[in-house]
């Protein structure tokens, strides 16, 4: 099979207009303090036990259409040894893969930041590829003050998405590119759409640059919202301000936007998505790449114990559910209580 017949085969297998994404690729850091806040420790048998619930999670793969892997996960399999990508892959969920290393300090700048990865990166996705990978994901972020991001921060950032996203799309893998507008702060919900408008300018242009086919990418972006510091916007407020900027800085080209959580509850998530999904008909899916915001309630309810295994798969479920409905424009807020 040709590459861009695997690339095309995988848009159309994840972008469908009533699925999203489950982004279960935390790092060991990030998911240690998950497993902190309901008192489990974190191991790899823990690790592997949680991540196989939510993947075995039957009727999942109604609502669900990809899920981001940690490189750990990708190699683990579940209780009866099937691996977990094709626990995954039997539910018509793709399975994709966390390719960057991380985050630092950009040289040259104060307060912005650069990801690292690239080095080996064909090789490694090579790899990824036969355990099962068909897509990948690469995060960039942007914290906002009244300096950041610089105009350097900007073009190294951009550089990098497109770097990663131009070597994806040469091995037969769909990259997911993460632009990620931090909201941490006290900025106003203009001053996120301005800085979002920057930073999607800068990478598409990059993306245009290195020559990536727009339409077998899919964008994850944050949402425009007021910093977190800041009193929060209305649904409707968020879906205005966001659909503004997006129909400024990104081409029609692209397939699908499925957005980050970026720190919003789950319940927020959700109102927001459905927000954006009603006031505007745009030329793109508007979808989901949750995590903490698809997981949190099933964590709650899993607390380490086998026997809530169930009930830790149903909250999954109902929030996969509850996000389906958002992007076809019907939730609603008493939907929560049912």
């Amino acid at each position: 099979m040709s590459v861009n017949r695997e690339l095309q085969d995988t848009i159309a297998d994840m972008v469908d207009g009533r699925r999203g994404i489950l982004a279960a690729d935390e790092s060991s850091g990030t998911i240690a303090k998950r497993f902190d806040s309901i008192g489990v420790e974190s191991t790899e048998e823990s690790r592997r036990f949680y991540r196989s619930l939510l993947l075995s999670t039957e009727a999942l793969g109604d609502y669900v259409s990809g899920v981001i892997l940690f490189e750990e996960t990708l190699g683990q399999p579940d209780d009866r040894s099937t691996p977990l990508p094709q626990v995954a892959a039997a539910q018509k969920i793709v399975p994709g893969i966390k390719v960057d290393k991380g985050k630092g300090p950009l040289p040259g700048t104060a307060g912005d930041m650069i990801t690292y990865g690239l080095d080996g990166l064909a090789e490694r996705l090579a790899g990824y590829k036969e355990q099962g990978a068909r897509f990948a994901k690469w995060r960039e972020v942007y914290p906002v003050s009244p300096h950041n991001p610089t105009r350097l921060g900007l073009t190294a950032n951009a550089e990098m998405l497109a770097r990663y996203a131009a070597v994806c799309q040469s091995v037969g893998i769909v990259p997911i590119v993460e632009p990620e507008v931090l909201m941490d702060g006290d900025h106003s919900i203009e001053r996120d759409a301005e800085v979002n408008e920057q930073v999607w300018h800068q990478v598409f242009h990059a993306l245009h640059r290195y020559g990536v086919a727009l339409e077998l990418m899919i964008l994850k972006p944050s949402m425009v919202t007021p910093g977190k510091d800041c009193a929060k916007a209305s649904p409707e407020q968020v879906a205005e301000y966001t659909l503004r900027s997006l129909r400024r800085a990104v081409p029609a080209a692209v397939p699908s936007i499925n957005f980050l959580s970026g720190g919003q509850g789950p319940e927020e998530a959700t109102a927001n998505l459905n927000a954006l999904n009603q006031l505007w008909q745009s030329p793109w899916q508007l979808s989901f790449s949750y995590g903490r915001a698809l997981q949190e309630p099933a964590l709650k309810a899993w607390q380490g114990r086998a026997e809530q295994g169930p009930a830790a798969q149903q909250a999954l479920l109902k929030r996969a559910r509850l996000n389906h409905l958002a992007m076809l424009g019907e939730y609603r807020e008493s939907l929560e209580k049912e």
